[in-house]
């Protein structure tokens, strides 16, 4: 992986004296908290609705065991014992004093990491594919590009201050893994018909209050030309971009308002400028960069002692299953490990479960961890051999739960437990969600579903491309949950369609269940997941059992849970 240059370190640390400056001014009142506002953002330090609250950058959600090591001594020191990992690939301390702020950047500092652009109007962290580097399907790693990216917009002085957040995403696969169509900027290794490797650029794509997907600026971008590309759309956006509302100032708007077909000739006109400025050198660091992520040294062992364990053990069975994914090497798999232990605060890691995973990445990982959007741990490179010791030091520290892909394994933006935007709790539903289908027994049944959760309108949850997508919102002072059905975050990204009126807070969890128990009923084979269902039938069987009074609905799902000869479906139309 990456290690920081000499420049690297004394940026970092000169930004770590300065805010420091700052908390001083501040906690002597020479500066006011609207003074102080812009100056904590561009740290990274948010003021919650309890709290401060310091984000983080896991640049492309890349980390080693020192770096894990120090998030877990952080959440001891200054924090409450624990960090929440984010869908930006970010790690978030919920509970930092002011006067200690300072102290946590610098113990961050000391091992290359940084808060620099986690929030503010500017280029925020650029994430990439958690699996970057170890996936079967990959044309190529997308880590070197995105640091080559994260070198270029750190404190450009072009794109500091910009009229919105901007957001890029990368992934080196043609499955998408990094949610690429749902960002201002998504970058997609692809290769042209002489098999030369190169960019898909998407531009205009976006969550929140107004959702969009995004659109293809360019099917082939030669690797060479990245960076003027981008520094192209960047200034075109910066050109044209709405400055007076901040709603309508992200990217989606401004390709919205002029098509994509003028936004494509002003960029390439751009570019074409832009081009013979750079001059070669971000070629030659890129290079670099290629270097500093080559693959790991594989180990050759026997893997037979895994091949035992999974057949003698049904706990490790069900984790193989469940958490791992093909590697490019038939030898190693990668481990996904999900921290939605089912009650629990999705996203969240204590600094014992922490220090774990960062001792297995050293022992078993070729010291390598990445934080995926879904706000889970990868070990990306595991022999097999050592598979069922990985299983069992995660199973000591709850660890080695069997979810990842199933109705437990949810995305949830922080809500109104901690956000001061949020107009409804998300933690709470997730928790439910997942508490209610354990009881049920249902999982495994269920199959692959992804169930995403947001507490207000921006969208931190990512519900709008969900299988199911949870919104909560404020009505008249009462939460209110809207649901929409069939979303996708993948290479064929779909805005998910309103199921209808909203439910109150008690009615949330039954309606998601109504919802389970028709697709259960309704899908054509045990193997047809429930985006596959959906597509095929659409809203109307969902929406005609979920708002059926619940009296009918309890008696018909007792009639399927008791594999009842009749149907859940035709108890309903009786």
């Amino acid at each position: 992986m990456y290690s920081y240059t000499e420049f690297d370190n004394n940026f970092n640390q000169n930004r770590v004296d300065q805010f420091r400056s700052q908390v001083t001014r501040r906690i002597d009142g020479s500066l006011t908290e609207d003074e102080f506002k812009p100056l904590r953002l561009m740290n990274g330090l948010y003021l919650q609705l309890h709290a401060y609250m310091l984000r983080v950058a896991i640049p492309y959600g890349t980390l080693n065991s020192q770096k894990m090591y120090q998030l877990a001594i952080i959440a001891d020191k200054y924090d409450r014992g624990y960090g929440h990992f984010t869908t930006r690939q970010n790690i978030q301390y919920n509970w930092p004093k002011l006067k200690d702020v300072p102290d946590i950047l610098q113990d961050l500092a000391n091992v290359e990491m940084h808060a620099v652009q986690t929030s503010g109007n500017c280029i925020r962290n650029v994430t990439a594919d958690h699996f970057a580097g170890a996936s079967t399907d990959e044309i190529e790693d997308p880590r070197p590009t995105a640091e080559l990216i994260r070198q270029w917009s750190t404190d450009h002085p072009e794109f500091s201050f910009l009229g919105r957040k901007f957001k890029i995403a990368i992934t080196g696969s043609p499955n998408d893994r990094a949610v690429t169509k749902a960002h201002d900027i998504g970058l997609r290794m692809v290769r042209n018909n002489k098999n030369e490797p190169g960019y898909e650029v998407i531009i205009g794509g976006g969550l929140g209050r107004t959702p969009m997907i995004g659109k293809v600026l360019r099917s082939f971008l030669p690797r060479k030309d990245i960076l003027p590309y981008l520094e192209s759309v960047m200034q075109i956006y910066n050109m044209l971009g709405r400055r007076d509302n901040k709603y309508k100032a992200r990217i989606k708007i401004t390709v919205h308002e002029h098509g994509i077909n003028k936004i494509c000739d002003l960029v390439e006109e751009r570019f074409i400028i832009q081009r013979s400025s750079f001059g070669g050198f971000d070629q030659k660091l890129l290079i670099k960069l290629e270097k500093a992520f080559a693959a790991p040294i594989y180990i050759n062992e026997p893997i037979d002692s895994y091949n035992k364990s999974y057949q003698s053990d049904p706990l490790f069975r069900s984790f193989v299953d469940t958490n791992l994914s093909e590697h490019k090497n038939l030898n190693y798999s990668i481990v996904s490990i999900s921290l939605k232990k089912h009650g629990q605060t999705p996203g969240d890691a204590t600094s014992q479960q922490m220090r774990m995973m960062a001792n297995l990445a050293k022992k078993y990982g070729h010291d390598e961890l990445r934080i995926s959007h879904e706000q889970n741990v990868i070990l990306p490179h595991v022999h097999k051999s050592n598979l069922y010791k990985v299983f069992n030091e995660l199973k000591s520290v709850e660890l080695a739960t069997a979810n990842i892909g199933l109705i437990s394994d949810i995305i949830a933006c922080p809500g109104m437990d901690y956000c001061a935007l949020a107009t409804a709790r998300s933690i709470p539903i997730a928790q439910q969600i997942a508490m209610r289908f354990n009881q049920l027994k249902l999982e495994n049944d269920i199959g692959e579903i992804k169930i995403k959760i947001s507490g207000c309108i921006n969208a931190c949850g990512h519900h709008h491309i969900g299988h199911i997508g949870i919104l909560g919102l404020d009505r008249a002072g009462v939460e209110n949950y809207q649901i929409t059905l069939g979303g996708n975050s993948t290479q064929n990204t779909v805005i998910g369609k309103s199921l209808g009126p909203g439910f109150s807070y008690t009615e949330i969890i039954p309606a998601i269940e109504k919802i389970i128990y028709t697709y259960l009923d309704i899908r054509s084979s045990n193997d047809e997941t429930f985006l596959e269902t959906f597509n095929r039938v659409g809203l109307t069987p969902f929406k005609k059992i979920v708002y059926t009074p619940s009296e009918i609905i309890n008696k018909s799902t007792a009639t399927f849970a008791n594999n009842n000869n009749e149907s859940f479906a035709s108890q309903e139309i009786k």
